[in-house]
């Protein structure tokens, strides 16, 4: 790898429509945040940039659906995002967000640029039109039968229920998710990205010149290329967006993949007057942090546009994650099926390391991996703190204890010592190539083999066994574990950032260079601060509180997913009319022995009162329905049920969850009124 004066680090957009998630975290925000820390520590030029992408069709429709207008939903979820990001401890030097002023201007100067240029291709193509709505209809606005399995609501790029990508077109009886109409077929042009034409360079850049991309980067862009490369629309029609700076372009936006990118430029902009040193000049190195739903945006269209404007830098790396399950199922935030990071801020208070540690410790570095709340509390208990946690406390209490927490002085080595202060820089080592790697898991697990190794000298060499006998040799034993402490709170600083700062606190000392490590950090004499704990047990109620939400979260799902029955057969309009269907009121009403469903119904129908026996007892107490106004149909057949004989039948309408409700006037009427 070339030596870079610079680095310029960016994290993929989260979409400003919802909250961030594990998932968001574990594939790109928390490696991102151990690489640049990593990078300050050595005292590297790094700038690390993040932002909130804010355009796009998913805002507006949400705002319609709220009823409020984009920039509110776009203002609230930035907030949300950003502040959640702040307090978990991801270290951005800019947060910004693509609806800003000088976003529009550079994302507008970059298209007029190329367009100028003639790096654009124009095509017109037939759209969806709703003629009600005055518009054309992006995807998500059109909805329809899915020709493959049939569900009624796919959604014209998508069918959520089988997962297929569809086209517009594609859909059965397609109508507008805005008005309901059925829309019409109209014609609209679009500047394109000719894609294909760059196909060769690309070949070259990634296959040839970028093999050490890790293998899931590697091989998905492999597969695009040699599929071959289409042109894609850079515009759109849609009002929420950066407008397309072309006078034939009036009510037409930038796409949200063209613009979102160009984030990263605009947010170094504001960030910096030197920006162009960090985009311009080749002796910065760029890194993109993404999930794999990002890889080919990174790695083939944005270096394709940066390419096609001439003055920009490329990727050096871009080291894209999998994604993470929960509990065995994919994340889905239509299902709310994810663990969001700001309610986890709020539950585990205190305690962001303890997820930082885990996600890393089980990141989707090269394919899916799973989160169980049971793995996150077997690691904070089994790891943190029966091994990080139990070394330093340990180490901290007998310097106390015997020494007043004043550093005692290191004595003659033996050849255990040595053996221990020899693994020392050898464990540095293989963190640091690790990271070098992005092998931010395999990294990790060093670090704690450094406080297993403290661990085990201490347990080996047993200090409060030779106090009485040998206080110069538990100097020396302390010494060394005070050491490996102090290494430790720069080794682990990177993954852990607020347990290492109060490491520093209770070693009373401050940041340490990455190249101090191994050396004698603190001096003999020193006085160490009162210890404390450094991590603490989660309980078993606490994670069972966990389990419980999101066991609400898949019922409430199966109750939303459950089939509405199929249409039965059309009747005629004579079929309709002999239903005599009238108010009744109920006026006695009382379960039928031996049954669990049935209760017997005395109703006033305003021409009589008759009995009628419903099953309706597993919804509703006798007591409950006295007085209730019913819709009942007066004309059926009477029927035997269990030796009663039932006078009629009263409406019932039910939910997904097999519950009934009474279907009644929405107010009360004369008893014995004619529904029809």
């Amino acid at each position: 790898m070339a030596k870079f004066k610079r680095n310029l680090i960016t994290t993929a957009l989260p979409y400003a429509n919802g909250p961030v998630h594990i998932g968001h975290l574990a594939g790109v925000y928390v490696p991102a945040d151990i690489y640049v820390r990593y990078l300050r520590q050595k005292g590297e030029d790094v700038v690390f940039i993040g932002g909130s992408d804010e355009h796009g069709v998913p805002i507006t429709i949400k705002a319609q659906k709220e009823g409020v207008t984009p920039q509110d939903i776009v203002d609230r979820y930035h907030k949300i995002i950003k502040d959640s990001f702040e307090e978990f401890g991801i270290s951005f030097d800019i947060y910004s967000r693509t609806s800003s002023a000088t976003h529009h201007a550079l994302s507008s100067a970059f298209f007029k640029k190329l367009y100028d240029e003639g790096k654009f291709v124009e095509k017109t193509s037939m759209q969806y039109y709703d003629e009600k709505a005055g518009q054309f209809l992006a995807d998500r606005y059109i909805v329809g039968k899915c020709p493959h399995c049939g569900n009624e609501r796919a959604y014209g790029d998508q069918c959520e229920a089988c997962g297929t990508s569809l086209n517009a077109t594609d859909l059965i009886d397609p109508v507008s998710a805005i008005t309901g109409n059925k829309p019409e077929l109209k014609e609209t042009k679009h500047w394109y990205l000719p894609l294909e034409q760059y196909e060769d360079w690309l070949k070259k850049w990634i296959l040839e010149d970028h093999q050490e991309w890790k293998s899931n980067v590697y091989g998905q862009c492999k597969s695009w290329l040699d599929n071959g490369l289409q042109p894609r629309a850079v515009t759109r029609d849609l009002d929420w967006g950066v407008p397309v700076p072309v006078e034939e372009a009036a009510g037409k936006v930038l796409y949200v993949w063209f613009d979102a990118p160009i984030g990263y430029i605009s947010a170094t902009k504001d960030l910096t007057l030197e920006w162009e040193k960090y985009w311009k000049d080749p002796e910065t190195r760029m890194i993109h942090f993404i999930g794999k739903d990002n890889i080919v945006f990174h790695c083939i269209i944005f270096p394709a546009m940066l390419k096609a404007e001439g003055s920009y830098i490329l990727p050096d790396n871009v080291p894209a994650n999998e994604f993470l399950n929960l509990e065995g199922d994919k994340i889905s935030t239509s299902r709310n099926w994810a663990v969001w990071l700001h309610e986890y801020l709020r539950d585990f208070e205190g305690k962001q390391d303890v997820l930082r540690y885990v996600l890393t410790a089980n990141a989707p570095e090269t394919k899916d991996n799973d989160f169980t709340w049971k793995d996150f509390q077997a690691r904070n208990n089994n790891e943190l703190v029966a091994i990080y946690g139990n070394f330093i406390n340990r180490a901290l209490v007998l310097t106390q204890k015997y020494f007043g927490g004043v550093v005692p002085e290191r004595g003659e080595l033996t050849d255990y010592d040595r053996e221990v202060l020899a693994e020392i820089p050898e464990i540095i080592g293989r963190v640091e190539k690790n990271l070098d790697a992005f092998h931010f898991r395999e990294a990790l697990k060093e670090c704690m083999n450094l406080a297993r190794l403290g661990n085990k000298y201490l347990a080996d060499t047993e200090p409060w066994k030779l106090i009485r006998n040998d206080e110069g040799r538990v100097k020396t034993i302390l010494n060394i574990c005070l050491q490996i402490a102090a290494d430790l709170s720069t080794l682990t600083e990177p993954f852990i950032p607020f347990s290492a700062a109060k490491l520093r606190n209770f070693l009373n000392i401050g940041p340490v260079a990455w190249n101090r490590m191994g050396d004698q950090i603190i001096p003999a004499g020193h006085t160490l601060n009162e210890p404390g704990l450094l991590f603490e047990k989660i309980e078993d109620s606490q994670i069972q509180q966990q389990v419980d939400k999101l066991l609400a979260t898949k019922k409430a799902n199966e109750m939303a997913n459950a089939r509405v029955a199929p249409a039965k057969p059309n009747v005629t309009f004579d079929d309709f009319a002999r239903m005599d269907i009238r108010a009744g009121k109920i006026v006695a009403a009382e379960k039928v022995a031996k049954t669990k469903k049935l209760m017997k119904l005395t109703i006033d129908t305003g021409i009589d009162t008759r009995t009628v026996v419903s099953g309706i007892a597993e919804y509703y107490a006798p007591e409950e329905v006295i007085g209730q106004q019913v819709s009942i149909l007066v004309n059926l057949e009477p029927k035997l049920l269990k030796g009663i004989e039932s006078q009629g039948m009263i409406l019932m309408a039910e939910n997904a969850d097999g519950s009934l409700v009474f279907v009644r006037p929405d107010q009360d009427i004369k008893t014995g009124s004619e529904i029809r």
